[in-house]
């Protein structure tokens, strides 16, 4: 058996703060047969099983009152084919880990968020992704998976083995198992050339279409009671020949973009009548830059300081509305935003309960400072994105349930009638996946 932590790692909290559960066993398997066995052994004694990652999610979607199992001791092989561009992992790898494997085999995943910390297996089940009009969310470049079932079955599953519990288990919020090992599809290793500007809002969104189409990689923050954005576009290029100084570097992305803001933030919570002009300081104060960059360097960023989010997944047409209704709701809430809004794009996929299922999407990403108010920002802008047919990020907060996500996902009945069937005890249930999938 696999050791069980100390009492006093029972507690548990993600990252923003705002989710905790305390867990009658922490369990920390070494094997994918110790999983199996653990979950077995749940089974049999009516207990429930959480396995959980670096707790990145906003949403309740790690939370559980059973055993928790974390996988950062899982050792399945590692295996790079270089040739067909295949790399398998355990799941409890970290994105972050996962990028300095590739990168040291001339490989890179074909496209990042702009967080690292994630697990691969957290990233997957809740639909992580960055931003690209040609490119899915990061479950697209799965290649193949190993599950171990709610009734402690291990199965391997790619497009040719098991197809339906492939398209299903990609993006699963980890109810029909526990993912242990992942196959993923990579690219050969690529330089971004990165441009990051300032500018008008308006004129953004007027550009917006061809920007769309003709860079490989295209995002815009919309800071609040402003009409700017912060515009970044990264192309790829075939030679690292603008490189980022260290001093550029440490400046706009651990000076400005956290130290200072996080000084900004906690002024604004003080005073919030603060709010307007500070957010017209933040657009203002990083200037346009141009550099090149390993991919997932220039992908990835760090972010220190803490917030909460919702994001939403529009059908890309709607994104106009969906602007025109945020900035009316942002300027009649009874307090202050202190972040700014992120917009992205994906692509369709065939993936069942992924955001982007059957359609071209627009992602729009609400925030919130710790410590501030939120909930009426993020459910006005939930109203309205749901009735433009938004779908809500698996791994951000949101408000929906069961029966207002069932006619979202045209695939929703297969995945319930795989569900029951995968697991059978509801060793995987939890309050919170009890409320989204019934």
């Amino acid at each position: 058996m696999a050791a069980t932590a100390p009492a006093d790692a029972a507690a548990w909290s993600n990252w923003a703060g705002n989710q905790h559960s305390r867990a009658t066993a922490v369990l920390r398997p070494a094997s994918i047969a110790e999983v199996a066995e653990q979950v077995r052994s749940a089974a049999e004694t009516g207990e429930r099983i959480r396995p959980v990652g670096t707790g990145h999610s906003f949403t309740p979607v790690a939370v559980s009152d059973g055993r928790r199992m974390e996988l950062t001791r899982l050792a399945t092989d590692v295996r790079v084919d270089i040739d067909r561009r295949l790399v398998t992992v355990p799941s409890g790898m970290t994105l972050r880990q996962l990028n300095v494997l590739l990168a040291s085999h001339r490989l890179a995943l074909p496209n990042l968020g702009d967080i690292d910390a994630q697990t691969v297996a957290g990233a997957i089940s809740t639909g992580t992704h960055g931003t690209g009009a040609a490119y899915g969310n990061l479950a697209t470049f799965v290649e193949a998976l190993t599950l171990v079932t709610g009734a402690g079955e291990v199965l391997r599953c790619s497009a040719e083995e098991r197809p339906d519990v492939f398209d299903a288990a990609r993006v699963s919020l980890g109810a029909l198992g526990v993912l242990v090992e992942v196959t993923l599809r990579c690219v050969d290793a690529f330089v971004l050339r990165a441009h990051e500007r300032p500018a008008a809002l308006d004129a953004a969104l007027a550009d917006l279409p061809g920007l769309v189409d003709e860079h490989d990689h295209v995002e815009f923050f919309w800071f609040p009671y402003t009409e700017r954005v912060q515009l970044k576009v990264n192309d790829r290029v075939p030679v690292d020949d603008r490189p980022l100084s260290r001093w550029r570097g440490w400046l706009d992305d651990d000076f400005l973009a956290n130290t200072v803001f996080a000084g900004a933030c906690r002024l604004g919570r003080a005073a919030p009548a603060l709010a307007p002009g500070i957010s017209a300081l933040s657009a203002r104060a990083l200037s346009e830059r141009v550099y090149t960059g390993r991919s997932d360097a220039v992908f990835c960023s760090p972010r220190r300081v803490r917030f909460l989010e919702m994001e939403y997944a529009l059908p890309r047409e709607t994104l106009p509305e969906a602007l025109d209704a945020l900035r009316r709701i942002v300027d009649r809430l009874p307090f202050k935003v202190l972040f700014p809004a992120e917009v992205r794009f994906t692509a369709a996929d065939e993936i069942w309960l992924s955001h982007s299922y059957g359609r071209d999407s627009a992602y729009v990403a609400l925030h919130q400072y710790v410590g501030m108010p939120y909930e009426p920002y993020f459910r006005a802008f939930e109203e309205v994105a749901t009735g433009l047919g938004g779908r809500p990020h698996w791994g951000k907060l949101h408000w929906r349930d069961a029966a207002s996500l069932a006619p979202a996902y045209p695939h929703w009945p297969d995945f319930q009638l795989l569900r029951t069937r995968l697991d059978p005890y509801h060793v995987l249930a939890t309050p919170h996946l009890t409320h989204l999938l019934g």
